[in-house]
């Protein structure tokens, strides 16, 4: 599923001012593009130790008990907290069923372009595949 598919239409494509609650993708964007240096320095990391080929990185508003805490919204004062986990965590805790691994590598993006990120909302989660900014420093 594409970004865009998952924050949906912007103000501007409707045509009409928005007065609906802000989605909370919309903040997730915000911080994923302000948190983008860190969770690739972190992904590089996760590759370079040869813990895993595939980082994923794991959004979320509340508490997961997977992967390993590296960017707290609290001590940041963001709206989303970041954890660092891998394909394999995620297979082994049956998050990604072993069947389903094949079919999930064949999508998943080149990690040094690209932070695969599993988004938790109230509503449920999906994976979402975000760009580093190219041309940074």
């Amino acid at each position: 599923m594409d970004r865009e598919e998952l924050l949906g239409a912007t103000p501007e494509d409707s045509g009409e001012p928005q007065k609906k609650q802000e989605s909370p993708l919309v903040s997730l964007e915000k911080d994923l593009e302000f948190y983008a240096d860190a969770i690739k320095e972190v992904a590089i990391e996760i590759m370079v130790e040869g813990i895993s080929a595939h980082p994923i990185f794991i959004a979320h508003q509340h508490e997961v008990n997977i992967g390993e805490l590296i960017l707290n919204k609290e001590e940041l004062n963001t709206d989303w907290t970041i954890q660092a986990s891998t394909l394999e965590e995620f297979v082994e805790k049956g998050i990604i069923s072993k069947e389903k691994k094949e079919p999930f590598l064949k999508v998943y993006k080149k990690p040094e372009d690209f932070m695969c990120v599993f988004v938790i909302v109230p509503e449920g989660a999906n994976f979402i595949y975000y760009p580093y900014k190219k041309g940074r420093g």
